[in-house]
């Protein structure tokens, strides 16, 4: 006798819109207090190149190469190869931010770390984020301030994707970004790449109808 073996259930996908995510940008660069900041570039990153919140908290400026617009991101346990991720304009920015954020710390002479090979230090006294309740502490107020449903930090990736989708990029570029299978990228994402596009595929199958036959 068969028997029904019970799936693990597919995550939600429940991205943020491009809107809400400028949003929680900008209200993360207003902060008052200026170490923080490095928060807000590391969201703007996030939402702009669809990189693993574990990744770009791993990001050393020795994988970055400014003038290509790419970075290298390194083989981790949930990869199987090191994969370069192109850079838009956004995430430059954000690179940029960071690096005049730790020139800033070098220059002011405060705290006990001299050194920031990491793109996105933490405000406190380490050279790595090592924890993401350290992500949540920016992350949560930002979003009840705005009055934006919540929804956890991850999601930045998924909104990446969706993005990208809905700008009309191909889905075999978009999964080599997020370092993705064309084929988990087409079943998690689909109902993003349905809709008025398929219309347009339906309309490439020439089929002349059958004329009916007149009754004699």
């Amino acid at each position: 006798m068969d028997l029904d073996i019970p799936r693990p259930k597919e995550k939600t996908i429940d991205p943020f819109t491009q809107e809400e995510a400028d949003l929680i940008i900008d209200k993360l660069y207003a902060t008052e207090h200026w170490p923080s900041g490095i928060y807000a570039a590391f969201f703007e990153f996030a939402f702009y190149t669809g990189m693993r919140l574990g990744e770009i908290a791993a990001l050393q400026w020795g994988s970055v190469e400014l003038e290509k617009r790419r970075v290298l991101v390194r083989r981790t346990v949930a990869l199987k190869k090191d994969r370069y991720v192109l850079l838009n304009d956004r995430a430059v920015h954000a690179l940029e931010f960071a690096k005049a954020y730790a020139e800033l710390r070098v220059s002011s002479k405060t705290g006990r770390i001299k050194e920031f090979p990491f793109c996105f230090p933490p405000s406190k006294g380490q050279q790595f984020i090592q924890q993401t309740s350290d992500l949540h502490h920016q992350w949560r107020p930002s979003l009840k301030a705005l009055g934006i449903r919540y929804r956890p930090p991850y999601n930045a990736r998924h909104t990446y994707a969706t993005m990208c989708l809905m700008a009309g990029m191909t889905p075999a570029f978009i999964a080599k970004q997020l370092g993705h299978s064309l084929q988990i990228l087409l079943s998690r994402y689909a109902r993003w790449i349905d809709g008025e596009g398929d219309w347009n595929e339906m309309g490439k199958l020439k089929i002349a109808p059958k004329l009916a036959r007149s009754e004699t």
